[in-house]
């Protein structure tokens, strides 16, 4: 699967779009971590906790989406975008989404 910011992909074209796939998490943040980040925000420095719980959720909003895109019979994805809110004090969702379309070599020449 093809997953791309931009609406297009050197050396393809679109033969059908699909239309709009996305996938999504929400997660809460841990107590035990926060704990630590506090004692990070007094000496500065990436929290490297927080860090992780944003990449997993971030994989796992790509994973939902590329599934979406698959169940519709798309070969990629383009146009791809993130959103972030938040859902309450400790809780955020993350949401990646984009445009199914099926692609095909270009032809050469």
């Amino acid at each position: 699967m093809i997953i791309a910011t931009s609406s297009s992909v050197a050396g393809k074209r679109i033969i059908k779009t699909i239309g709009v796939v996305r996938g999504n998490t929400i997660r809460v943040r841990h107590a035990g971590k926060d704990i630590l980040a506090v004692f990070k925000a007094l000496v500065g420095g990436e929290i490297q906790e927080y860090t992780k719980l944003m990449a997993e959720s971030r994989d796992q909003a790509i994973d939902r989406m590329v599934s979406d895109a698959r169940i519709l019979g798309a070969n990629a994805v383009l146009d791809v975008r993130f959103s972030t809110s938040f859902i309450m004090q400790s809780a955020a969702e993350i949401l990646v989404y984009g445009t199914a379309v099926v692609l095909e070599d270009a032809p050469k020449g």
